[in-house]
């Protein structure tokens, strides 16, 4: 029987479809991956903590005396100078107000001292009397004795009667001021507080004077009011001399160097700031954290190294971010953390090339947040598979995710 060249082509056709149906049946799709080519770059190892501001030295100026504070003469953001400008005013205490019983007791405290006033008065009349009459007889025998009238022994005790009545003089005249001091503290105990006496000059308060050069940050106690000894009214510092403090762990902390560089984040400016660790406390402290875990914790001070003009408005106890460099350089040859894994104790990744995965052992060093220094195992130019799949082995047929 004859076959029509028709029968032959249409029997190739359906061949080649059922072929083609079984190779695609049975053949292996490639794995769409996220690549990732290595090179060298530049690297940090950061340590990352929130931090606060605070002005370096700041002065308080207290009340030296128990007395009243006038309301403050200066307001929070005045500019004050050393020595001249007077920040507060202190009054001396003022008398307290008297009961019944105190102020009677306190007027018959008067009126015994002005009897003792006039007893003293008296006995100075007196004895100005008894001089008088001492001195007129001390002449008289003087004279005499001159005369070879009266014995030189009538002399000697004239002049000592004379010199003893001098001296009753000096005595009266001692109590007669000791009676009026009793009786001007005996009249001040009855001052009433309205009627305070001033000082010796005229002057009732005590002016106290800016110790800085700086800007009034605080005041304590601004509309008078009674104030005891030491007792704080205001504060003072210069806002341009800043230093941040911050809270870190103290397991961070003993990793950072002296004088590490901290780039300063988040201070309310579009430019990053610079820092330098200055100290770090030596004593840690416990606290807990928000998820009620008990952490040791402890303050590092930093330096700002960028100048005023770098970072205006920034004040004391603004909030910042500071991510202390503990580790850098500028070629280090780095792999995303998302292609790592663990394999027999060790590190690997997946390589690509020519369309196949092969898996990599690596030996990694540092490590930050995103990225793996790689030590051995990789070379620059290398890509490695991101965020593998447990679809991806050693062997099997990938893809690239961003040609798809």
């Amino acid at each position: 029987m004859k076959v029509s060249a028709r029968n032959v082509i249409l029997a190739g056709l359906g061949a080649a479809l059922v072929g083609g149906l079984v190779y695609t049946a049975v053949r292996t799709d490639p794995v769409p991956v996220d690549l990732h080519e290595v090179g060298l770059g530049p690297m940090q190892v950061t340590v990352n903590a929130d931090g606060e501001t605070r002005i370096r030295d700041i002065y308080e100026v207290a009340a030296p005396i128990a007395g009243t504070a006038r309301r403050s003469p200066v307001e929070v953001g005045d500019a004050v100078a050393k020595g001249e400008t007077v920040v507060a005013v202190v009054e001396p205490v003022a008398p307290s107000l008297l009961d019944t019983r105190s102020r009677v007791q306190a007027e018959a405290a008067v009126r015994e001292a002005e009897a003792a006033l006039h007893l003293a008065e008296s006995e100075l009349a007196q004895a100005v009397e008894d001089l008088v009459y001492a001195q007129s007889q001390h002449n008289r025998i003087q004279t005499l004795a001159q005369r070879g009238v009266a014995s030189f022994t009538q002399l000697e005790d004239v002049t000592q009667q004379l010199a003893i009545k001098r001296a009753a003089r000096d005595a009266a005249e001692a109590g007669v001021a000791r009676a009026e001091s009793a009786l001007e503290r005996a009249r001040a105990a009855l001052i009433p507080p309205e009627e305070q006496a001033g000082s010796v000059n005229g002057e009732c308060c005590i002016e106290l004077h800016a110790p800085i050069d700086g800007t009034v940050l605080d005041i304590d106690v601004i509309s008078e009011r009674p104030v005891s000894v030491g007792t704080r009214l205001l504060s003072i510092g210069r806002p341009d001399d800043l230093e941040i403090v911050a809270d870190l762990l103290s397991t961070d902390v003993v990793r950072l160097a002296p004088g590490a560089r901290a780039i300063v984040d988040r201070w309310g400016g579009s430019d990053p700031l610079e820092a330098r660790l200055r100290t770090v406390e030596p004593v840690a402290r416990t606290k807990v954290s928000a998820l009620g875990i008990e952490e040791q914790r402890v303050d590092a001070l930093f330096d700002l190294v960028s100048p005023p003009a770098a970072r205006p408005g920034l004040g004391d106890g603004f909030s910042v971010f500071l991510r202390i460099v503990e580790w850098e350089t500028d070629e280090a040859l780095s792999v995303p953390l998302s292609a790592l894994f663990r394999r027999d104790g060790g590190w690997a990744v997946f390589t690509v090339a020519d369309g196949q995965a092969s898996l990599r052992p690596v030996e990694i060093g540092r490590r930050n947040a995103t990225h793996a220094q790689v030590l051995d195992g990789l070379a620059p130019g290398e890509r490695v598979i991101t965020h593998p799949s447990d679809a991806v082995a050693d062997g099997a047929t990938v893809i690239d995710r961003a040609a798809l």
